[in-house]
């Protein structure tokens, strides 16, 4: 008798292990992919003239990336899992080449030591999200509301141009980030363990790519805001 129990608990956690793999593994494909179009695109003369030279351009980039992530975050449920993995690859593609700009600005030893440092923090996180027995859903909130607060401020400091207001802003965003990657992290484990036996691969690509849109997400982000912390100025 206590074998079926044994046994269905060793197939869940099997679906729930390959699912959080499914979804590192496709998040670890869209930083390669943005990581590779950065540097291509930083040491690509013509194509840093098209798209910073342009600024109807650049500013069309960043508002078809915006477009993309909310047409996956709202729209996947409706998507072939085909339609919502090309969309996530294109949105890293396209973030890649917006993001070409740090190459250019920042040091390539203090892009490499940050990223490393955010890799880091971002595994803990992660570690911290999928082991403690805290709910976090609370402080889920509390960070996304946190996010919108950096955004207001962000938009407002394009006008005053403040380096103080933007390392306040940094110093607040390393700590919402590293908020929600614990809290994201929890969610997907809560939906892996509650997905149906019988649930079709199409669905549960789906949600893998939505989870690693997420994990991006904050990865990058977080990347962002202890660049601008740490990272060193080229002369």
């Amino acid at each position: 008798m206590e074998s079926v129990p044994l046994k269905q608990q060793t197939q869940v956690q099997t679906r729930v292990n390959e699912f959080i793999r499914s979804v590192y593994n496709w998040m670890a494909i869209g930083l390669a992919l943005t990581g590779f179009v950065a540097y291509y695109v930083a040491n690509t003369p013509a194509m840093v003239e098209v798209i910073f030279g342009n600024r109807i351009l650049f500013f069309g980039l960043i508002i078809g990336e915006l477009a993309l992530v909310f047409m996956i975050s709202a729209r996947i449920q409706k998507m072939q899992a085909s339609t919502a993995t090309a969309l996530f690859v294109l949105y890293s593609i396209l973030n890649g080449a917006t993001l070409s700009f740090i190459f250019l600005v920042y040091t390539a030893s203090s892009i490499t030591s940050t990223f490393f440092i955010c890799a880091a923090t971002f595994v803990a996180c992660s570690i911290y999200g999928w082991t403690t027995k805290r709910d976090l859903t609370s402080m889920g909130g509390f960070m996304t509301m946190g996010l919108i607060g950096i955004i207001i401020a962000s938009l407002v400091n394009m006008f005053f141009r403040s380096s103080a207001m933007s390392m306040i802003i940094s110093y607040i965003g390393v700590i919402v980030f590293v908020g929600l990657t614990a809290y994201d992290t929890q969610h997907l484990k809560t939906m892996a363990l509650n997905q149906p036996d019988d649930l079709e691969a199409g669905v549960v690509r789906k949600g893998a790519i939505l989870g690693a849109l997420k994990l991006y997400l904050d990865f990058i982000n977080l990347f962002l805001m202890l660049l601008r912390i740490l990272g060193g100025g080229r002369d």
